[in-house]
């Protein structure tokens, strides 16, 4: 049974179209780490999007995965166990995704993963639940939302160095995001 006071994080990743051709590996050796050190996993599924290794990798270590999901949800007959909470509309789903999560995990993925996180950091800044993001940086998949945080969350958010961060690994993300939702508590 999950610890309900471990950290809840929201991982997004994608393994559909073009981007990181190693993200399957890094979604499996994710949801392993996070796993084992106790974290409860909230994935976000929606367009057909659902990242399988990390849920599988996830569960195979002993952790909890839940999903929470658009009607387009079709999950694989051995992940036929995992709770998925569908949900139609987009913000109803993102207003409850925000209601649960601890903070957000950003996975190098594709265009669709970053679309997702950036939609459901947007509601949680507008509901004024704002939730911390850790990006895995890996082989510099996130340089680009770097300078933009410095160029322009810099201006407009005060704190923005604070509110998104970037992890050189998957234990460095894990240490980020456990601090961060520490002082946030």
């Amino acid at each position: 049974m999950p610890d309900k006071d471990a950290p809840k994080l929201t991982v997004i990743a994608s393994d559909r179209g073009p981007g990181d051709p190693e993200r399957s590996s890094i979604m499996s050796q994710t949801g392993s780490y996070l796993a084992k050190r106790g974290a409860r996993i909230l994935c976000l599924a929606e367009r057909g999007t659902l990242p399988i290794p990390l849920i599988t990798a996830a569960r195979t270590a002993g952790g909890s995965v839940e999903v929470l999901a658009d009607e387009s949800v079709s999950l694989p007959p051995a992940l036929q166990a995992v709770p998925v909470t569908v949900i139609p509309d987009a913000d109803e789903r993102l207003a409850q995704l925000n209601d649960e999560t601890d903070a957000f995990i950003g996975l190098p993925g594709s265009l669709a993963s970053v679309s997702s996180l950036f939609h459901a950091w947007a509601a949680a800044r507008g509901a004024n639940k704002a939730r911390p993001v850790i990006l895995l940086n890996r082989h510099r998949a996130f340089e680009v939302l770097r300078g933009f945080s410095a160029d322009v969350l810099s201006h407009g958010l005060r704190d923005y160095d604070r509110a998104v961060q970037f992890a050189d690994s998957i234990e460095d993300l894990w240490i980020r995001a456990s601090r961060m939702i520490e002082e946030g508590r």
